[in-house]
């Protein structure tokens, strides 16, 4: 993959707080053809069942939805703030109206697996899916955050996938 480098995902140093509460993601499924991408600040990364793994949240009424249920495998592109308008744009506007590569300038690439992410990212994680469970009401034990972010009752799907590849940019 031309001007980044393979990493371990224990190698990775950034502050993933940061990255995904702050800077924010781009989360991508699909292939060369047909994909989608959405802009995400909701998930988290971790080891789980002996994998570095990651978690993520999206929406049944989101389109990367569908992407992402029918694929095993997805990215994760992280980006600096010069990249903050293309990252509002693809979190604001839908893949099922809109040419978000087009508008947002963004380079699609495809990893060997056949998995798609952006040129522009600095860092890029590479996830294949192990699980998903949708978040229920009842099982939130604070139930003022199932009030807050969910009164339309449109909870967000979970999904856990292992980070099968990691690069940085050179």
């Amino acid at each position: 993959m031309e001007n980044f480098e393979e990493i371990k995902p224990a190698a990775i140093t950034e502050n993933f707080i940061k990255l995904i509460g702050s800077d924010w993601m781009l989360v991508t499924a699909g292939q060369r053809e047909h994909f989608n991408t959405m802009t995400a600040s909701w998930g988290g990364v971790g080891f789980l069942w002996n994998k570095p793994v990651v978690f993520v949240f999206i929406r049944p009424q989101r389109y990367t939805f569908g992407f992402i249920e029918q694929e095993p495998m997805f990215t994760l592109s992280f980006f600096t703030e010069a990249y903050r308008s293309a990252l509002q744009l693809c979190g604001t506007k839908s893949g099922r109206d809109t040419d978000k590569v087009a508008e947002t300038g963004l380079t699609p690439m495809v990893t060997e697996k056949g998995n798609i992410f952006f040129k522009e990212a600095q860092c890029v994680l590479e996830c294949k899916k192990l699980y998903t469970d949708d978040l229920r009401p009842e099982h939130f034990l604070d139930k003022s955050l199932a009030e807050q972010w969910y009164p339309a009752k449109d909870y967000h799907k979970m999904y856990v996938a292992e980070i099968v590849n990691a690069w940085e940019k050179k």
